[in-house]
């Protein structure tokens, strides 16, 4: 499995291609926007976009999956189906945050704990990490050691639990019982900022150390 992080829209969301490096059959984690920089990447790349895969509804992350989804004729998976209310309130969404219009979707497979999605013959398991929104998940490569954790977890921080429906223990939890029995090894990529890992986390991160 190869990657590459593409930040878009005035939030620069990681929005990120990856790919199965023995079919060329590529998924956009996140496209939270900027969908013609998204296609151009695709391309440089010589792969073919397979589907769309969301952590969950919130605009930056979802901007540009349902006119993608509709211009390509692909799938989109994901979140959990906790987020509906997100994706219905896309316009109100966009109009809170300065975004441009987005029409609310319904994804083609909605994500459990336990499931997998695959993007060529990459394998993802999914966690249910609810708290930043009811619905959000997270996708974990176990043989590349690597997560996807959208806005779960930052580098020496943690995502906000203050929007509608959010749960601050249910994020703390989550990170703590969902993803640090991963491994301290396991390299995460956040919704926003740079990668780290679980281990560092535990011993730098004010929120969920654990000297916390």
């Amino acid at each position: 499995m190869k990657f590459t992080v593409i930040p878009v829209t005035p939030f620069q969301q990681n929005c990120t291609l990856v790919w199965c490096e023995a079919t060329g059959k590529a998924a956009l984690i996140d496209p939270g926007g900027e969908p013609e920089s998204l296609l151009a990447a695709i391309e440089q790349h010589g792969l073919t976009l397979d589907k769309l895969l969301l952590t969950h509804g919130h605009i930056d992350h979802v901007g540009a999956a349902g006119s993608l989804s509709e211009r390509l004729g692909i799938a989109i998976e994901g979140p959990q189906a906790e987020d509906a209310f997100l994706l219905d309130a896309l316009p109100r969404q966009g109009a809170m945050f300065g975004f441009p219009h987005v029409e609310p979707f319904r994804p083609d497979r909605w994500l459990n704990e336990g499931d997998r999605v695959t993007v060529g013959e990459v394998e993802f398991e999914v966690l249910h990490c609810p708290g930043h929104t009811p619905g959000h998940v997270v996708f974990f490569q176990p043989g590349e050691r690597l997560a996807f954790v959208g806005d779960v977890l930052f580098k020496g921080s943690i995502g906000r639990s203050d929007f509608e429906r959010g749960d601050h223990n249910a994020l703390i939890r989550s990170i703590r019982e969902k993803l640090w029995p991963l491994g301290d090894d396991v390299k995460f990529i956040p919704g926003h900022g740079t990668a780290s890992t679980f281990g560092w986390e535990r011993h730098h991160n004010p929120f969920v150390g654990d000297d916390a």
